[in-house]
């Protein structure tokens, strides 16, 4: 099922792990915490295309084709591009991170959703530091996190390998048994439900076109507990109210 067929704000598997016993809050950034209206992925993409153009002297489309392949195989362009060509990532993720955030909203019901949330919150994030900061500020829910895991901190090492996951719990000292996370790629839940979280599934209200379409799918997967097209109403409502878990039946379609 993808993200342009109608479903209800918020579906959780029969069988989902709750969050009466969270007390950690994970949350990837980019199509996590805004919506794909606020156009900040878009420009992260074109702007990794122009690298690469620049890089090895390509057309536009061959570089993104080039840049596409290096994504499905690596995981992010810039582990392959660390790897096969051993650039600078610092002056990788400022050139790719160099955008425009005027789209960008404060959203203040997310704010108040994530400052009620009981426990620590952390960003864990395959783009930079100040990628995020800069972004979560727009928003209006920096102040609520207590930092920011970016892809230096995991020695480039990017979601989903497990290495990232494990470089983060060890440093900021997270029982995963007792998280949650957020995320808008199923694959990135992999890992941790197998360590333990309890895992939502972010998706777009309609769908992104900027976007693979696998990238935005509402999948129905032992690893993904939860489910949610408006994440500020998940963390007001069923996430605060620590509701029994619902059948995936209750999706709407149509």
């Amino acid at each position: 099922m993808n993200a342009a067929t109608a479903l209800t704000p918020h579906v959780s598997a029969a069988d989902a792990r709750g969050f009466s016993h969270v007390d950690t809050w994970i949350f990837d950034l980019d199509n996590t915490l805004y919506p794909h209206e606020a156009r900040v992925w878009p420009q992260v993409d074109e702007r990794i295309t122009a690298y690469i153009m620049e890089l090895f002297g390509l057309d536009g489309i061959s570089a993104r084709a080039l840049q596409k392949y290096f994504y499905h195989r690596y995981g992010t362009t810039l582990r392959a591009l660390i790897d096969e060509y051993d650039i600078d990532p610092y002056d990788f993720l400022d050139f790719a991170h160099d955008i425009d955030h005027s789209a960008i909203e404060i959203n203040p019901l997310l704010g108040v959703a994530i400052e009620r949330l009981p426990g620590r919150k952390l960003i864990l994030t395959n783009g930079s530091r100040k990628h995020a900061e800069n972004v979560a500020m727009k928003l209006g829910i920096f102040d609520h996190f207590e930092d920011v895991f970016d892809i230096a901190a995991s020695d480039f090492v990017p979601k989903p390998d497990r290495r990232a996951y494990e470089k983060f719990l060890s440093k900021h000292v997270v029982e995963p048994r007792r998280a949650a996370i957020f995320e808008d790629i199923a694959k990135n839940l992999v890992v941790p439900h197998d360590l333990g979280m309890t895992t939502t599934l972010v998706v777009p209200k309609s769908a992104d076109p900027f976007r693979e379409e696998f990238e935005q799918e509402a999948v129905e997967a032992p690893h993904i507990d939860h489910i949610t097209a408006d994440l500020a109403g998940f963390l007001a409502g069923p996430v605060q109210e620590r509701p029994a878990a619902a059948p995936r039946a209750l999706r709407a379609r149509g």
